[in-house]
This record gives structure tokens, sequence and C-alpha cells, in this order.
């Protein structure tokens, strides 16, 4: 319930630790902080702008209310003037689109003047189609004073027709996303030459998000504009913008296949932060094998917006799922109703999938004060700019450190004080969060992962590269290493075929078809309204097992639909709209098959190590979850085929003798091996910058591979993600994060929070609690000293 009304502007008047005094009063609620961060203020630098930006634009910055530049905004601009590609890597609200966009305007601007031609041209690329529309809004307003030398126009799948070609021929500053220069900007580059021509700049904003598979088809997608711009005699620079990340130019070399120079440093004044872990309570109901539950992230954060609601505080909520979001705003508005009937129209949800008008609306609503909260999905996060905020609730971990500091930063961007507060989850990674801060206050972000150099990424974009420009054999150097090793069994399949020097898409499809940059192969599924026959959207054929099966629950822009049928002959999921009190789960079980060992580790007797596997997964039940309190309702069985997917994983075996050290018998080793296994896949996020559903595993207490028990954590994704690698380069730090975190759960026998798993095939039986930390602690015994794994 809501705490005990205070003046509606109160929150703009406290300090984030007087806040977060109010939301903590009482025996129970104070119980549920694990611990408190505050992050002292910091005061600002300034320098001055590289002489060669133009005095024009500096005065429409100062126009703007920015009078003089930070010193990394000053530094990013003068490597982009000296023509060499930059990441600024810095905090949330530092002025990275700043930093850009003024060696930016400047060269569009010299361009105006040309005597012959367009003039310069810039491309900027946003992961979302939102971000793009904002930047167009703030290149707009920043360029106002210059008139008609600065166009930046909108070119995705929502831009009608009859402007495209406006776009083309005199839009000087293009705002896309990958997506579209894959399939609409690079197969048409003929009609683009006197843009491509002439660029001399691409942004590539929030680079932090092209990891894993996406990731690297975007780098695939970076090298085919590069050598579509070298066909028109062009070699833009690069300009990349990201969150504070570890190694941010490694990264973005690996993005653009250039050198780039890192920007670090942040210059920007920031407010006073404090930084709360809060832990929801057990709850009296019993789960899987009678685990205890605690109560769910959703009803906890819902209270806390509802009491900071009341205090007057400016809140937004991040929720990691459209229902999440709505669901959160309808429970805060239903308890604001009984402290005050003025308040439930003061908060609301906000997720992708809304209109444009309404997004702005609730931006400015926010911006104003009318609205005091918002239960956002990550829509909000990447870049959109929400700036008066006192407060962020965060609910459950977002995956990445990296995400993190993006969502807390959303609060105090004025440079006022702020509260954040992290909700964890009843899962094994947040439940250690909340109990080991320092795992995220005192370590880094993470590295990005991605691996441009995957087969299953790269020979579709070497036939889209084809399609756009004959192949030869310079371009592998572009492509990579793998990409002279794909040509033959390319020829093979007819994807391309080969005349004197240069190998030609000969087909009549498009070959920018052959992959979709989000997806996972193969033909997506349609999903559609039963009764009226509308088409709703698509999902990854790769996901539709275990998200549009027969009674899965699905949302589709704050709709929920129940499956009828899924059509796997037709790739169809007839759905009709319902609201049923829960969601739905599948649950599939896996087998794993070695195909190659790359790297092999002796840990002690044990073993760890790397290389491609076959796993068979197939879809068997789905359970029916509660809403609120997750508690299960029931399982039904499904009959699907089983899918195949070879893919890139990491593995450790133990021997007898390690298993009578650790006191494991026969009885218990199942139960052991699967607990670990669990845990270890929860924990992986914390050193990979993937998400629990990126991985999968297997354990087995006699793999007919190894003819030892192994435990296998693999990468969800067809030829690797990157995410196993990762794991296996870092295994002691991981492995040992995961005996810790199931050592230090207060439960007796597993639960959600240690070794239990939302997703297990087996109904998460067996499970031993005490057998996995006396088998992990064994195995880490056998760590080298000079670890080099």
């Amino acid at each position: 319930m809501a705490s005990i009304p205070v003046p509606p502007d109160a929150g703009a008047r406290s300090s984030p630790g007087m806040i977060l005094e109010r939301l903590a009063r009482g025996a129970t609620r104070a119980a549920r902080i694990t611990h408190t961060e505050h992050l002292p203020p910091r005061i600002g630098r300034h320098a001055d702008w590289p002489e060669q930006i133009r005095p024009e634009v500096i005065a429409a910055i100062r126009s703007a209310g920015i009078d003089r530049p930070w010193a990394h905004q000053a530094r990013t601009s003068e490597h982009a003037l000296r023509g060499e590609s930059v990441v600024v890597a810095t905090g949330t609200a530092s002025g990275k689109s700043l930093a850009y966009l003024a060696p930016v305007l400047s060269a569009l601007l010299d361009g105006s003047e040309a005597p012959n031609g367009r003039g310069a041209t810039a491309l900027y690329l946003a992961p979302t189609k939102a971000l793009a529309a904002d930047q167009r809004r703030a290149v707009r307003e920043l360029a106002a004073p210059l008139g008609s030398a600065v166009r930046p126009a909108v070119y995705d799948g929502d831009t009608p027709v009859e402007e495209r070609e406006w776009v083309r021929q005199y839009g000087n500053y293009v705002l896309t996303n990958p997506d579209m220069l894959h399939r609409g900007i690079l197969p048409a580059h003929a009609r683009w030459s006197s843009f491509l021509r002439a660029l001399r700049y691409v942004v590539i904003d929030e680079c932090h998000s092209y990891r894993g598979v996406f990731g690297s088809h975007v780098a695939q997608v970076v090298r085919r504009l590069r050598r579509v711009c070298a066909r028109y005699g062009s070699e833009p620079v690069f300009l990349l913008a990201s969150a504070t990340a570890a190694e941010p130019a490694q990264a973005a070399t690996r993005l653009t296949g250039l050198p780039v120079v890192e920007i670090t440093e942040d210059a920007s004044p920031r407010g006073e932060l404090a930084f709360a872990l809060w832990e929801p309570p057990l709850t009296e109901l019993h789960g899987e094998q009678g685990a205890p539950v605690r109560r769910t992230a959703t009803a906890e954060t819902a209270d806390l917006l509802t009491d900071l609601a009341v205090q007057g505080v400016r809140t937004v909520a991040f929720v990691r799922s459209r229902r999440g979001a709505e669901l959160i705003a309808l429970i805060a508005q239903e308890r604001l109703a009984e402290v005050d009937r003025s308040l439930p129209g003061r908060v609301a949800a906000y997720r992708g999938g809304y209109l444009p008008e309404e997004r702005r609306a609730l931006e400015r609503a926010l911006h104003s004060g009318d609205l005091l909260g918002l239960a956002a999905t990550t829509a909000l996060e990447l870049g959109v700019d929400v700036s008066g905020l006192d407060a962020v609730i965060i609910a459950g971990y977002p995956g990445t450190r990296a995400s993190l500091w993006q969502q807390a930063g959303r609060a105090g961007r004025s440079g006022q004080g702020a509260l954040a507060v992290l909700v964890a989850r009843d899962d094994p990674l947040d439940t250690y969060l909340v109990h080991h801060p320092e795992a995220l206050f005192d370590q880094p972000v993470e590295s990005t992962v991605l691996d441009p150099d995957n087969p299953y990424v790269l020979a579709p974009h070497l036939c889209a590269a084809a399609s756009e420009l004959p192949l030869t054999e310079s371009d592998f150097a572009l492509f990579g290493t793998a990409a002279a090793g794909l040509m033959p069994q390319l020829e093979a399949a007819n994807l391309l075929r080969r005349r004197a020097r240069a190998w030609h898409w000969t087909r009549r499809e498009r070959a920018v078809d052959l992959t979709d940059i989000r997806g996972q192969g193969g033909s997506p599924v349609q999903v559609v309204e039963e009764g009226t026959g509308r088409l709703l959207g698509t999902v990854d054929a790769a996901a539709a097992h275990t998200t549009v099966h027969d009674g899965a629950v699905h949302l589709h822009q704050g709709r929920t639909y129940l499956v009828r049928h899924l059509d796997l002959a037709d790739n169809v999921a007839l759905v009709e709209e319902a609201h049923p009190p829960y969601s739905t789960t599948a649950r599939d079980t896996t087998t794993i098959a070695i195909l190659e060992t790359d790297t092999e580790v002796p840990w002690g007797d044990g073993r760890l190590c790397f290389g491609s596997v076959e796993v068979t997964n197939q879809v068997v039940s789905f359970l029916r979850r509660k809403l609120i309190t997750g508690e299960v309702l029931g399982e039904t069985k499904l009959d699907l085929p089983p899918r195949t997917l070879r893919t890139r994983a990491v593995w450790w075996t133990v021997t007898e003798d390690q298993l009578d050290a650790a006191r494991v018998n026969p009885e218990q080793l199942g139960g052991a091996l699967h607990a670990a296994e669990h845990a270890s896949i929860g924990m992986l996020p914390l050193f990979a910058t993937c998400d629990r559903w990126d991985i999968g595993g297997v354990s087995v207490p006699l793999h007919p591979d190894t003819l030892l028990p192994t435990v296998f954590v693999y990468d969800g994704h067809p030829g690797g993600a990157g995410f196993a690698e990762r794991a296996f380069h870092t295994a002691a730090d991981w492995l040992t994060a995961t005996r810790d975190a199931i050592a230090s759960c207060e439960c007796e026998a597993g639960c959600p929070s240690c070794i239990q798993s939302p997703k297990c095939g087996n109904g998460n039986d067996p499970l031993h609690k005490r057998g996995a930390i006396r088998l992990l602690g064994e195995l880490l015994r056998g760590v080298p000293r000079k670890d080099t794994a």
C-alpha cells in the first residue's frame, strides 16, 4: 500500500537519501534493502571547440544554451575533423550527440557552399526507428539557424514512398537503421550514388546495443557499406556513440573493421546518485518441488512506483516486457486511487508499439510534471531524452551492467541528485547481485561481444555483397579471414557463380532476403488473428516453438492473444484476443553432441573445453503461471518436432576421483550437475553481454563423447554468438561466482533464486544444491594459477 501522502512537489525538494528513507519506512521494508551505494556529484570540465568547427555551428550551439563544450565533446570533434574514426563511450546525458553533431554540421555547412555537386552528406544509424526520429527532431532544432544547409530526413520502413525519392536526392543528413541499410539502401546503391559519393561521416549511435548475432550481422552490413562507398570514391569517417563500455575501441573496430580511437573520460557534471539494491520478501507460496517463492519484481515495483508518485517524485520504472509495463502501471493506478482520486491519471505505461504522437505526449507530460510516473520498456532506454526525473526503478537486472547504468542514468539528467533502485527478480543472477554489490559497483561494464566471422552470418552477406557489386579476391580482406573459405561452399550451393576473376549473384530473388539481421534464419512464422485474418506480426523461426506454440500467451502492441494453433507447414500461428490471468513458459528437452574441440585446458583432473557442438532440442510442454505471484497453475504437454542447432559451447568434465573428493555419490551426481548447469547459465550474463535466454545448457552424468560427467553451456544461435567463448575465457571467475551464488542462497534445498530454472524441461528435477556447491568447489581447486582459459 502507498505511504502517507506528502506535498506533491516534495520529490523535487528532497535529496535522494530522503526519498529512499521514506520508501524504506517500516521494519519489513527496511529489510528489503540489501545495499545502498552513494555516488558523489561530479563537477564538469569545459574545453574549447576545435578551430575547424564553423563559427555558424558554434553560434547555433550557443543559441541552444550551450556556451562551451565538455572536454570529451571537444576531443571527439578533434578526431573526427582529422579524419579519424572515433567512439565516445561516456555516461548517460553526457552530451555524446553534440560531440559528433558539431563536426557533422560543419561538414554539411562546408558542403552547402561547394560550387558543384550536392556537397557533403552524412548517414546516421540507430538501433530503433524511435531513436532515429528523436535524433531528427534534435538536429532540426539545433540546426535551425543554419537554414537549408542541413536537411535531416528519416529513411526507414515507415517513410512514405512519395518522400523516399526526395530523401535520396536532397537529404544530406539521412537517419536510418541497419535493417533499412541492409534491405533498402545497399541493394539500390545506384539510386543513392550521389549521396554515397559525397558521404563524409557515418554516425553509429548506441553502438553497445550491437552485440551477439545481431551485432555480427550489423558488422557485415557496415563492411558492405564501406565497399559500396569505395566504389563511388568516398571513404567516410565513422563516429560511434556508446554507453560506458569496456574496451570500446576494440568493440568499435570489430563492428566497423577500421581502427577506432576511444574517448572514455566523461567530463560532464553529474548530480549525487543513491543506488539501492532491493530484494522482495519470501511469500508463503511454494513453487516446483516445494521451493519457496519470492514476491515478484512486478508487484514490488508497482508498490514502489505508487509510493514515489504519492511523494511527488518523478519516476520511470524500467520493465523487461510490454505486458509487465502495462501491468505495473495498472496496479499503481489502482493503488493510487485508494490514496487520492487525482493521482491515478498521473501514472502511465510507455512502451514500443505506441504511436509516435502517443509517445511524444507521454514525454511532454513527464517533462512538465503532469505525469509523475511511467512504467516503461527499454523503448525509453536508448537515447530518448527524458530529463527532470528524480528516480528510476529497474524491475529485474537488465542483463548487462552497461544497460543497468544506461537506465539508472535516466534520472538526474539535469544535474540534480537522483535515486535508482534495482528490484531483484526471483532468479540466481538477481539474487547474487543484491547480495554481492561489488559485482555491480566495483566492476567495469562488459565488453561488447560479437563475431563477424561467424559463417552463418558471413555467408549471406557475401551473397548480398556479390549482388551489389561482383565479389573479387581483393574484397576478402574487408569481410574477414573466413570469407575465402566460404566461397567454394557458396558456389556448390549455387548461390554464387564465378566468372573470370569475380563471383556473381545469378538468382532472380534478392540476396538480402537470405537473412534477417535480427533473426536466426529460417522462414519467420506469421502471427494471424483467426477471426479476421489480420496479420499481427512475425516471430523468428527459431523462437516459434517456444513463443507461439498451441496455448501460448502472445503479446502484441499491448494486446494479449492466445495461440489457437501453430501450423508449422505453412509457418502460421493462429491467435485470438483474450485476457488470461496467467503467462506461459515453454519447457524443452535437449541433447548435445561434440563436433570439434578447439581448445582444452586441464583443471586438475578435470577439463575445461571450448568448441563446436550440435544441439537437438524439443519443446515438450508449457507451464501456466499467475501474473502477479508467478505461482504455477498447471502444465500442458505439446507435440512438436525436434530441431537441431550447430553452435559453439563451453563444457567441463570431472573424474571419479574428483567426485569422491567432493563427496558426491552416484545418487546425487545428476542433481549436482543439473543444479550447477542451471546456476552457471543464470550467472553468465554477469560476464558476457547476453541474456540467459540467449544461451542454453545440458548436463549429463556420463556423456557419450567425453565418457565423463559433463556440463555444457552453449550459444542459442547458429554458428555461435561469442557468449560461450567469453565464458571459456572467464571461466574461473564465472564458475566461482556460480558456486558463491548457490552457497549464499538462504533456501535449504534449492529455489528459483539459486538453482531452479524457469525454462527447465525436466521440471527442475533432479537438483542437489549441496552437491553442486561441493562439486564446483572441487573443480575450481584445479584452476591453473595463471588461468589460460
